[in-house]
């Protein structure tokens, strides 16, 4: 081998030993410096004409593995998704209170039927009175305090979507550029672990917010693809858009680059944005929903044993709720029999009314009085009342009054009580009730399949979505004007022009509207818009049958105590009608009588037929026992969070101990390379110091 070579070898030799040293300096340099990736010197022999001469740097690699990197990411992915879900329901499960303590959400309806027990054995007093209103005013102030703050929760959530969103773009964006980079220093044979260190940690960080698949690139860099393959970046970033709305399920969409103008529906399955949407699009609503059945139900009884009873002396007036219908649809399918009295200030009665809902026909003062239809019921109980008391409907209302000072006094028939969606004549309408709403929950309308559908125009969107929250797609119904109820339910449930591909809208015996999905993979409903309309200026189809997340979600803010009643605690119905008494007789209303108080305070304990609800099926339990379900459930569902949030936790802390041991910075071993490094560049130096004497010996031979 001649000098000439000699000297090359050595010189290849101690080039290689210098970039090893540069490149341990560099590792030492960054042993404390987050997501660096050591770095590792990748060499092999120089061959000439089957001979050794030398060593070349093949390239400089990062000590990275593809395996530990995907468990690491997608251990992100569900570590970030759990801790944005336990955090959400844990606020969520402090606004109820601790269950188990005295100043719990569920304390405030056993406190409403303390007060009524204890107004029950001093029915005159009006401090107790006062005491049982203030009571109930607690209790549906605490369901609208939590129902608000439930909501607000999800807009905080819709706020950190898009706020995430917009940081996943700008992430695409950057991991895109890098590629250039990185490709750009690995064609000219330079270092490009710099950079794609930069771009490892704006992947590990997009991964806590959205899980995706990430390949490398040929030429260097990577490819970044949703879980169902979209491309995200790699041949161009792709933009992701949250689409929101006030009333319906929030999705994403990804407009791909270098493809189609139109945007893809987005679906992921892990990290903090999957976390995000199912707080807003499920549990969030889920617990508002429940919590508006259960303040709805218990206002049912509460309502209904108020109903059974009276004021001493009766209410010179009674205004029923909005039914949300006209008064023929109201009235037609009630069944059985009840009885209006008018009494005067000492619970006499003056006038008595018994109307027969089954034959049509009414009795006053013993004596046969006019039959009656649906249609003209307000009129001929008009006639009935002789000009004593007076009778109108408007506005989905029925009112009730007495003349002459004389009040109004209900009572349904002890052996065939008048009923209509399981409630009595004056339950149904409203007319006696201590809480009122502005909604109609719990949407029990009464109506039946054959009956008039009473919708005049509109139309809604309904939007379908799968169970991971992306869109299928959004479908418009409009109201068959002039049809049944069974040509809306046929409307929706249309398979060209409805959802009935996907689900179903059934009506059930109490005239309450409900979807179910009818495909393997269940479909969730939502409303994006209502423009329907009952009648003139009346109720949209949604806000009268609870159709879709935002109204139900929203109901258990809606209650409030009737202004009659908060304003004069004497009109509490405490007594009970007797319907023994005569006109003209002994009196049927007794001061003293607290038997409709007492049927308030055991109003908890009456078995009520609970609709599904969130998560919850539908249920017959007493209101009681559901509230000692659901303040269960609430407790586990936030410790059930918080647990697999902890199980993540502790999973996605063993990936990375496992991925850092692997592509991390051990001194021990840099020292031993850099060692190894200083002693080939000394021996290569040494050899090229003994050729250039060998050099110089030849030369001075030939002098």
């Amino acid at each position: 081998m001649s000098l000439n070579a000699v000297m090359s070898t050595a010189t290849s030799g101690m080039m290689a030993a210098q970039t090893g040293l540069r490149v341990t300096s560099d590792n030492i340099a960054n042993v404390n410096t987050k997501s660096y990736v050591r770095k590792t010197v990748s060499q092999s022999n120089l061959l000439s004409n089957g001979m050794g001469v030398g060593v070349s740097i093949d390239a400089i690699k990062r000590a990275t593995d593809r395996f530990l990197q995907s468990a690491s990411l997608n251990a992100g992915s569900e570590s970030a998704r759990a801790a944005v879900v336990a955090s959400s329901l844990n606020s969520a499960q402090q606004l109820f209170g601790d269950p188990s303590g005295d100043t719990s959400f569920f304390s405030t309806l056993d406190d409403i039927y303390t007060a009524f027990s204890a107004a029950q054995d001093e029915p005159s007093s009006s401090l107790k009175r006062t005491q049982a209103l203030t009571r109930v005013d607690d209790f549906l102030n605490e369901s609208s305090r939590i129902t608000s703050s439930l909501s607000k929760l999800g807009k905080d959530a819709d706020t950190r979507i898009a706020a995430d969103v917009g940081r996943v773009n700008d992430l695409l964006g950057q991991i895109d550029a890098l590629n250039t980079d990185i490709t750009r220093a690995k064609v000219a044979g330079a270092d490009a672990t710099g950079a794609e260190n930069v771009q490892s940690g704006l992947v590990d960080e997009l991964a806590k917010l959205m899980n995706v698949q990430v390949t490398p690139r040929t030429l260097g860099g990577v490819y970044v693809r949703s879980t169902e393959g979209l491309p995200l970046a790699g041949d161009g970033a792709a933009r992701v858009t949250y689409q929101t709305s006030p009333t319906a399920t929030g999705y994403l969409t990804v407009q791909v680059a270098n493809g189609n103008v139109q945007a893809t529906p987005l679906n992921i399955s892990n990290g903090e944005i999957k976390g995000l949407l199912e707080i807003r699009n499920t549990e969030l609503v889920n617990l508002s929903d429940q919590l508006g059945e259960f303040t709805s139900r218990a206002a049912e009884e509460i309502n209904r044993a108020a109903n059974a009873a009276s004021s001493v002396p009766a209410a010179t007036s009674l205004s029923g709720r909005d039914t949300g219908l006209d008064a023929q649809a109201a009235i037609t399918g009630m069944t059985g029999k009840t009885t209006i009295a008018l009494t005067d200030a000492n619970g006499v009665i003056q006038r008595r009314i018994d109307i027969d809902f089954d034959s049509g026909a009414m009795t006053v003062n013993g004596a046969a009085g006019p039959s009656f239809s649906p249609a003209d019921f307000v009129a001929k109980l008009n006639t009935a009342m002789g000009g004593q008391g007076s009778a109108a409907f408007s506005g989905g209302a029925l009112s009730l009054a007495g003349v002459g000072g004389l009040g109004v006094a209900i009572a349904d028939d002890p052996t065939t009580p008048s009923n209509k969606a399981g409630k009595g004549f004056s339950h149904y309408f409203g007319l006696n009730d201590i809480i009122r709403t502005n909604g109609y929950s719990p949407y029990e309308t009464g109506l039946t399949p054959s009956d008039p559908n009473g919708f005049t125009s509109g139309s809604m969107t309904i939007r379908l979505t799968d169970v991971e929250g992306g869109r299928i797609r959004d479908v418009v119904v409009d109201a068959p004007v002039g049809g049944t109820m069974q040509d809306m339910l046929d409307a929706l449930n249309s398979r060209g022009s409805g959802v009935g591909l996907y689900g179903q809208f059934s009506m059930n015996g109490k005239g309450q509207i409900s979807f179910a999905s009818n495909v393997t993979a269940p479909v969730n409903m939502s409303i994006v818009a209502d423009g329907t309309e009952r009648g003139v200026g009346g109720p949209s189809f949604s806000r009268l049958f609870g159709v879709g997340p935002a109204e139900r979600s929203t109901r258990g803010e809606k209650f409030f105590v009737n202004p009659s009643m908060d304003q004069n605690p004497k009109l509490l119905p405490f007594a009970k009608l007797d319907l023994s008494q005569t006109v003209g007789g002994a009196a049927a209303l007794a001061i003293g009588d607290g038997r409709g108080a007492l049927a308030i305070a055991k109003s908890g304990d009456v078995t009520a037929a609970f609709s599904a609800a969130g998560d919850a099926g539908a249920v017959s339990m007493t209101v009681n026992r559901y509230a000692s379900d659901f303040s269960g459930s609430v407790a586990r569902k936030s410790a059930t969070a918080a647990s697999r949030k902890d199980a993540a936790d502790s999973v996605s802390s063993e990936v990375d101990s496992q991925r850092q041991s692997e592509e991390g910075v051990n001194l021990d071993e840099e020292l031993i390379n850099l060692t190894t490094y200083q002693q080939a560049f000394n021996a290569s130096a040494r050899l090229i110091q003994a050729t250039k004497d060998m050099f110089e010996t030849l030369t001075g031979l030939l002098r």
